[in-house]
């Protein structure tokens, strides 16, 4: 029996988020694909009847209809993970903290995510602030998790990976979509190679497996 239907664009970072998380859990999930590009499908009514915002991804269960991403993540955490550990709500300290990630998910889709867009689809934004919005988005967490490096510490929050790390990643692995390169990050390069070695990963086009990205660097 599947947990949820999700309305999907393969090629977007929110969408995939939330696929990377059903996939670590091992929740079992319907797709209803979406013409995002170029049919505007979510402009439709039919969509639009669920998300007035004609934004993606939506999840459907049941009666409850979800149009963050980040709620998404939330969701599946509390509704399918018994160990509490992917999302730590009750703990004073760690669950404010997992709040502050997502919404620095949310400003990564607005810069490095509307950058990519601009690249791949010529979405029309302006493009010199959203790029300079992703490079200080950046630049803010190669300091924070190099302060977590500092401290002997791998993930956003606590020692663990949560939903704060699942919801930042997409946008940061793939700017270099957008010719954001991740040469001058190495925290962020080893915080992405940790987040590729979560078993049960899944890709999307953009994001390689460990195995590709060898044999890229090794060719």
């Amino acid at each position: 029996m599947t947990a949820f239907t999700l309305y999907n664009y393969v090629l977007s970072g929110n969408c995939y988020k939330v696929r990377l998380m059903a996939s670590l859990l091992g929740v079992d999930y319907k797709i209803r694909a979406v013409n995002f590009y170029p049919g505007f499908e979510h402009r439709s009514e039919d969509i639009l009847a669920l998300n007035p915002a004609g934004t993606l991804p939506i999840l459907m269960a049941g009666d409850l209809v979800l149009a963050d991403s980040a709620a998404m993540l939330a969701w599946l955490a509390l509704n399918h993970d018994a160990s509490g550990r992917w999302y730590p709500a009750a703990d004073p300290v760690l669950g404010p903290q997992v709040q502050h990630w997502l919404a620095f998910s949310g400003r990564l889709t607005n810069s490095a995510g509307l950058a990519r867009l601009e690249a791949i689809l010529n979405w029309p934004v302006d493009s010199e602030t959203v790029r300079k919005a992703a490079v200080k988005d950046l630049r803010e967490l190669e300091l924070m998790l190099t302060d977590r490096v500092l401290e002997g510490r791998t993930w956003l929050v606590g020692d663990q990976p949560t939903i704060a790390d699942i919801a930042c990643f997409p946008y940061v692995a793939l700017s270099p979509d957008a010719g954001l390169e991740h040469d001058g990050y190495p925290a962020i390069r080893n915080w992405l190679y940790a987040v590729r070695s979560l078993p049960s990963f899944v890709t999307m086009p953009g994001i390689h497996e460990l195995h590709e990205l060898r044999e890229t660097s090794d060719a």
